[in-house]
């Protein structure tokens, strides 16, 4: 609603008693002073949605102005230096328990969305404001600026002490989001959407378009997030609840997507994940850096329609790789960062330590589909180059709509993650043979240690297309877990060999069960 700093558009006797109020009570009060706010029935998903329906009826097209080369070639530095003024928060004067601040347009963050503000039946858009932000060493005219929107948001909540407001969600970019529980600092993301990730063919980024932020009250334990996206083969609508976790406690999503397809979806996902793994225990290839590991995420946590959960460590062994595991009703998946121990990762900066695990959890009716990893080849650590997500089958046709809602927990550590012993540990190394590789893991769970002199662990290992050999089964009295090793050696022509293990008591299952893909 603003060609340029919001100031300039005012006569100048107006222009002095703005900025005069400004100062006393706040900008966002002041910008929405001026504005005439939309009464009706407020927003919900439902009308949300209808917008959305609305936009899959006809072709995408950009109604923003395009950044300027300014701002599009802005370096990584120079974009740091535009900064958020916290004194124009959004609920701050009203000391609500959540606030909201925003994001500047620049750099790889060219997305731009229209922000409004829901508060009961009142609709009001927040234009975008120069006066949002500090700029430090940039200079930019009125053409660097003219037409800008906000590339995003984040929401601030008192997460870790009372006193203070830590960030605990950020919307931005595409149809990202990712949250914080307390103690935790950001790693992986989560997306209202995937279309055609892991190919063949191009992947296809939709992105929001506008959001509709519900005012909590002031007692309130939880925020409400809408917004509407869309790209060139689909559009939709998105519903976030967001409920902070309290010391020890996830923070909880509860969520909602409706998809509206403009044209054949073979491959769509649902409830994306993004994540990092460089290198870890079970990484064959050796990169030159200090830290032992480097990753967001060290493994996919499964559990089936059956209650089956399954455990796959992540891997990059310079290829691309892509897993499907198939179900009907799946009850939760999740992209996890199992090892805490600081000693795993000696990064006093990255603190990988401290990165949050996230589990998706079905709240509707899912059908059929997978849930489906893609494992991309990484030299470094700046690129997200895991994805999580579920696949339906058969994909959507065009002109047709699905809907999913479905919870995400954001935590440091879930003892009922399984509520089976788990594998803590998977190293790998050469079996001294051809086409042979050996696999030693640590299983944990917490009778264990009480257990040790009595306990007689069984293990049961499934190789397909490989043949298992050396096996040995024992307590390991150093880290107190259950070490399980053993061989396996490929058959001729296998190009991949998968391998399935877990550990049995009693004749009943004590572990999850481990799952790992390894290709000769």
């Amino acid at each position: 609603m603003c060609a340029g700093p919001f100031f300039a558009t005012l006569p100048p006797e107006m222009k002095a008693n703005t900025q005069s109020r400004a100062l006393a009570g706040g900008l966002v009060a002041v910008l929405l002073a001026g504005l005439t706010a939309a009464r009706g029935a407020g927003m919900d998903f439902e009308q949300v949605k209808a917008k959305a329906r609305e936009l899959a009826a006809r072709p995408m097209r950009e109604d923003r102005l395009d950044l300027a080369e300014k701002l599009k070639t802005i370096t990584y530095d120079q974009m740091r230096d535009i900064r958020f003024d916290p004194k124009h928060a959004v609920w701050r004067r009203e000391r609500l328990p959540f606030q909201l601040q925003f994001f500047h347009a620049g750099g790889p963050q060219q997305s731009q969305v229209d922000i409004n503000l829901v508060d009961g039946d009142l609709v009001t858009e927040l234009p975008f404001s120069t006066d949002f932000f500090s700029y430090g060493a940039n200079k930019f005219n009125w053409f660097d600026l003219r037409g800008l929107k906000f590339s995003g948001f984040r929401i601030h909540y008192p997460l870790n002490r009372p006193d203070v407001l830590d960030e605990l969600a950020v919307f931005q970019g595409a149809t990202y989001f990712r949250a914080l529980a307390p103690g935790l600092i950001y790693g992986l993301s989560a997306r209202a959407l995937a279309i055609n990730c892991g190919g063949p063919g191009a992947e296809e980024f939709p992105r929001f378009r506008t959001f509709w932020i519900h005012r909590p009250d002031k007692e309130g334990k939880k925020v409400l997030i809408l917004g509407v996206f869309e790209g060139p083969s689909v559009s939709g609508a998105a519903s976030f609840t967001v409920n902070p976790g309290a010391p020890g406690a996830p923070t909880l999503v509860d969520a909602r997507v409706a998809v509206f397809a403009r044209a054949d979806l073979p491959r769509y996902g649902i409830a994306p994940l993004t994540s990092m793994f460089w290198y870890g225990k079970n990484t064959a290839r050796k990169f030159n850096d200090f830290r032992p590991e480097v990753h967001d995420s060290d493994g996919l946590l499964l559990q089936t329609s059956l209650d089956h959960w399954l455990w796959r460590p992540l891997e990059n062994d310079g290829r691309l790789r892509i897993c499907t595991f198939g179900d009907f009703r799946p009850k939760g998946f999740g992209l996890l960062q199992r090892d805490r121990s600081f000693d795993a990762y000696e990064d006093l900066e990255a603190q990988y330590q401290r990165r949050p695990s996230t589990w998706v959890r079905p709240t509707s009716d899912w059908g059929k589909g997978a849930v489906k990893l893609v494992e991309i080849e990484t030299e470094n650590e700046y690129m997200d180059n895991i994805v999580a997500f579920w696949e339906p089958e058969g994909g959507l046709k065009a002109g047709g709509t699905a809907e999913f809602a479905y919870q995400l927990a954001w935590f440091g550590d879930d003892p009922n993650l399984p509520p089976l012993g788990r594998c803590v540990a998977t190293r790998t190394g050469w079996a001294g043979q051809p086409r042979a590789k050996k696999f030693v893991l640590d299983f944990a769970w917490p009778a264990l240690a009480r257990d040790a002199g009595s306990t007689k662990a069984e293990p049961v290992i499934t190789p397909s297309r490989g043949k298992i050999s050396g096996v040995s089964s024992e307590f390991n009295p150093h880290h107190k877990t259950w070490r399980l090793a053993f061989d396996v050696t490929a058959e001729d022509k296998a190009d991949a060999v998968g391998v399935h293990a877990h550990l049995k008591v009693a004749g009943q299952p004590q572990t999850e069960t481990w799952t790992y893909l390894w290709r000769p």
